[in-house]
């Protein structure tokens, strides 16, 4: 089993800055991508930004240009830093990770944006 532990969510304005961190845990031994999902009220889980165990990395046509995703293979962890945010970027943020056919997420951190 993995585990996922994500961090860094809270409260910011418009135009304002964010970080979000994953660490996994566990039985870890291929991992394929990491990346970020969100869900905000009424709405489904949609993809944000991963990034595969070589470096490549893809983003969300809504946060291209704004969010910048990374990852420490060593310490098995991702991080999301989360620029010019708007409050359609309210959301629980979830981790996710990849491994071979299995798929794991964290349990969530709220990100909300507002005035």
């Amino acid at each position: 089993q993995v585990q996922l532990v994500e961090s860094g969510g809270g409260l910011a304005q418009p135009g304002g800055s964010l970080r979000l961190s994953c660490a996994a845990s566990g039985t870890i031994f291929a991992i394929n991508s990491m990346g970020w999902y969100r869900q905000a009220p009424g709405k489904q889980r949609e993809f944000v930004a991963r990034i595969t165990h070589t470096g490549f990395d893809d983003y969300a046509p809504s946060v291209k240009g704004r969010f910048t995703i990374s990852r420490d293979n060593a310490q098995n962890a991702v991080y999301l830093q989360m620029n010019t945010l708007k409050p359609e970027d309210t959301a629980v943020y979830y981790c996710h990770l990849a491994q071979e056919s299995a798929q794991y997420w964290g349990r969530g951190t709220q990100v909300t944006v507002s005035s």
